[in-house]
């Protein structure tokens, strides 16, 4: 089983803007490691994953293969933390608002045809976002 935790790493190093001696040095390591763990030759301790993990390399990825869910914005890092303190009441006011304020085609797509008779009993309110047409009568006149 080959594991491409040094392409992982090259691709990490190279999207930071890093050179090979300089992310070397960030990780403790010389230029000569460094080369190593990207050929997969070695693999680098967990002294260097933390120290490249401060400057934002993603070492679950690195790792795993799998991109980390905590390589967040600022903004969307405090977003999901008061979203964690939130009231489940407040959660709920939170998402539908982020639900409304996405531009989501497949809504605006959406109809509805009934044939035949169809009745409709509402309690409470209704909230229509996009443009209704209701078309009342019976059938098509016959002639």
């Amino acid at each position: 089983m080959k594991i491409d935790i040094g392409d992982r790493l090259r691709e990490e190093r190279e999207r930071l803007g890093f050179t090979q001696p300089a992310f070397g040095a960030i990780g403790g390591v010389q230029k000569l490691a460094q080369l190593k763990y990207e050929k997969g030759d070695r693999f680098p301790g967990a002294d260097y994953l933390a120290a490249i993990a401060r400057l934002g390399a993603d070492v679950l990825y690195i790792v795993t293969g799998l991109h980390s869910a905590e390589a967040l914005s600022e903004d969307e890092s405090e977003l999901v933390t008061l979203f964690r303190k939130a009231a489940l009441p407040v959660k709920a006011s939170i998402l539908a608002g982020l639900a409304a304020g996405t531009n989501d085609k497949q809504k605006e797509k959406r109809k509805q045809t009934f044939h035949g008779d169809v009745g409709q009993i509402v309690e409470g309110s209704i909230t229509n976002e996009a443009e209704v047409s209701f078309n009342f009568g019976v059938g098509k006149i016959k002639e």
